[in-house]
């Protein structure tokens, strides 16, 4: 049912953004910020090898030379909104980035390109922006970001990470800048104005996806940019007749979430992603690995695998495998990444290099794959999914999972998220010394007491 306030939710959006300090933010919630800070840098470096991450350099190198910003792993600085743009796709490309399962967002992806675009770009103009004041506009940007998303009752239609991706971003910024209410509400409706995200790049594997991610935190700066110089924006951007809400998802009830402000922290619900590859496909690559370690059978053991699931997963990974996927596509096939896990225990962003997308032996077991709707009602639940495996030998095993490795509730742990980090410094930071990841995880560590967030783009940088 759609439910619509009293009151336009953009006033009470713009308030929690302007008013949140640092010193409001409970201890767990700062542990959170600079866990996913963490890891979303390592996924911004690490995509710097990923698919076309230098051609969209080579592209945005194109759009002005000012040099506010950095690319991670990369020498030339950018203007700040082009620089977050390629950031923004350096983070998605990999499909290793962080997850809000609740909304179907990758709630850090654009927000995290943008902030630090804007905190490179401020440091240039002299003003440190420190890391307290950061760890704050996450926080506050992930609440946008997950409420906006958790109020949908609908199927997606767009593609959330960048279509709401980018209400985050312009959070962001905005609490980095100082914006009041009125500012702050202004650089978002002027964010709506900038908004898009269509799945039809995720049905195709398309590169857009992640490209589409880069738009939105491009349009973040843009929209604050502007907002700065007293520009306006449309008021009733998320219920209005034409708002995000009624024309982007359609069925939406925003009474729970938006009364929820200050004492939900939407970052304590943000999970990790462990293998590289849709998370809606983790509950699969879980359940493999933990059958086969538990029952002892191997991939040339394997008749069937049947996996049952709700209807978001089936429709966003549950796609027929192709001969020869591009690497976008088969990050998004369970049937693929089913039999990458059968056969090698794991999967590991080589399983999608080129030889091995091609691989018959591969796509001979991920043929063995079949998947059906488990009639699930919510059109955006994750899990719980489950998983039949049937051996040659007529053996049948069967495991359920409800939350996957990475989940709050299943977290993963720190000597995995080093491991992940390690993995990402050594794809896209060569020729960048080892000590600076050193350093780099050192800051984060405490980055509430860095008085100058730019230190740890310096870390970054060749």
């Amino acid at each position: 049912m759609t439910v619509t306030p009293a009151a336009n939710p953009l006033d009470a959006l713009a308030h929690h953004v302007a008013t949140t300090a640092y010193e409001d933010l409970p201890a767990a919630t700062v542990a959170a910020a600079k866990i996913f800070i963490f890891d979303t840098f390592a996924c911004g470096i690490g995509g710097k090898s990923g698919f076309n991450a230098d051609r969209v350099f080579e592209a945005a190198q194109d759009w002005g030379q000012s040099g506010d910003a950095h690319v991670w792993a990369r020498k030339s600085p950018l203007p700040a909104p082009s620089a977050a743009l390629a950031n923004a796709y350096q983070i998605h490309c990999l499909e290793y980035d962080c997850v809000h399962e609740g909304s179907v967002l990758h709630p850090m992806s654009s927000l995290f390109a943008a902030a630090m675009a804007e905190v490179e770009r401020e440091g240039r103009k002299g003003r440190k922006i420190s890391g307290r004041e950061l760890i704050a506009a996450v926080a506050v940007g992930v609440d946008v970001t997950c409420t906006i998303g958790l109020s949908s009752r609908a199927p997606m239609k767009f593609f959330r990470p960048a279509a709401i991706g980018g209400f985050g971003a312009t959070s962001a910024v905005s609490r980095l800048r100082k914006f009041d209410e009125t500012r702050t509400a202004a650089a978002l409706g002027i964010m709506y104005g900038q908004t898009s995200g269509t799945m039809q790049p995720h049905v195709e594997g398309s590169p857009l996806l992640a490209l589409q991610v880069g738009f939105a935190a491009r349009s973040a700066l843009v929209a604050a940019d502007l907002a700065a110089t007293g520009i306006d924006g449309p008021k009733n951007i998320i219920t209005g007749q034409f708002g995000f809400l009624p024309l982007f998802e359609g069925a939406y009830d925003i009474d729970t979430t938006w009364k929820s402000w200050g004492r939900e922290w939407r970052l304590l619900e943000v999970g990790h992603k462990p293998w590289p590859c849709g998370r809606l496909a983790h509950f699969g690559i879980e359940a493999l690995q933990k059958l086969m370690a538990e029952h002892k059978f191997g991939a040339k053991d394997v008749k069937q695998v049947l996996g049952r699931m709700p209807p978001l997963p089936m429709r966003l990974v549950g796609r027929p495998d192709i001969p020869s996927p591009n690497p976008n596509y088969a990050k998004l096939c369970l049937a693929y990444l089913g039999a990458v896990t059968l056969l090698r225990g794991t999967v590991v962003p080589e399983d999608f290099a080129d030889a091995a997308l091609v691989d018959p032996i591969t796509h001979a077991l991920a043929a063995k794959f079949t998947f059906e709707d488990d009639g699930n009602s919510d059109p955006n639940t994750f899990g719980p999914q489950n998983f039949v495996v049937t051996l040659n030998s007529g053996a049948r095993h069967e495991l359920t999972i409800t939350h996957a490795l990475g989940d709050p509730r299943n977290p993963l742990p720190r000597d995995k998220q080093l491991e992940k980090f390690w993995w990402s410094w050594n794809a896209g930071a060569k020729g960048i010394p080892r000590a600076k990841g050193e350093r780099l995880i050192e800051l984060i560590d405490r980055l509430e007491d860095v008085s100058d967030a730019t230190a740890l783009i310096d870390c970054a940088m060749p």
